[in-house]
């Protein structure tokens, strides 16, 4: 199966030319105002693509999830929207989240390191074949410009030591975007824009 996988394009998805694939996933920040139009923007630009299968999570952006999910969930039907749950797609059990620590005044912000955060990700099935979050786990493709990295330490733990997905799907950090594998795992930062909010990258491709 041929995975095609993009994050972070604040409203701008009509201007990436979007490889071909089985499954696409959408690991969160589809706005940048935070309204429900953006979210109708992105389901009708999911909704022309070809692609069999497509999964959503929600990123810090996207308000409307946290403020009016109910509302938010009913726009987005060209794709499984997963907040905190899983759904299998050819043999494939995939869980997503879009949590992550504390950033500014931002949607599904979190204390570093607290228990809340440690909940959310001890609700990741251990049997995941694919995680899907918004945050990238600490020391993973997490780096921003002055070299800091601020990734999930919680996360890291749940993934490295818990999970161990076959692959872990991120964005927030637009400075980090890239693929790597670690022990088993291969992470994809997806993050399509720089940080300067522009279309900087492509999408990545991965086959299961």
């Amino acid at each position: 199966m041929r995975l095609v996988a993009f994050s972070d394009t604040h409203g701008q998805h009509d201007l990436i030319d979007m490889p071909d694939g089985d499954l696409l996933i959408f690991a969160g920040d589809m706005c940048r105002l935070g309204n429900l139009d953006e979210v109708r923007w992105l389901n009708a630009y999911l909704a022309y693509l070809p692609h069999q299968h497509k999964v959503v999570v929600a990123g810090n952006h996207d308000w409307p999830f946290e403020n009016t999910p109910e509302q938010a969930r009913k726009a987005m039907t060209a794709a499984h929207y997963l907040q905190d749950d899983a759904v299998e797609i050819a043999g494939f059990k995939i869980y997503g989240s879009p949590w992550q620590p504390e950033f500014h005044s931002w949607a599904f912000n979190l204390p570093r390191g607290g228990s809340a955060i440690k909940k959310k990700w001890d609700q990741i099935p251990a049997d995941t074949d694919i995680l899907v979050t918004h945050a990238p786990p600490f020391s993973i493709l997490d780096s921003i410009s002055n070299g800091e990295q601020v990734g999930c330490e919680m996360l890291n733990r749940a993934v490295t030591k818990v999970v161990k997905p076959k692959l872990h799907v991120f964005g927030h950090i637009h400075e980090s975007y890239g693929m790597v594998e670690k022990a088993g795992t291969t992470y994809i930062n997806a993050c399509i824009c720089s940080d300067r909010y522009s279309i900087f990258n492509r999408p990545i491709v991965f086959d299961l």
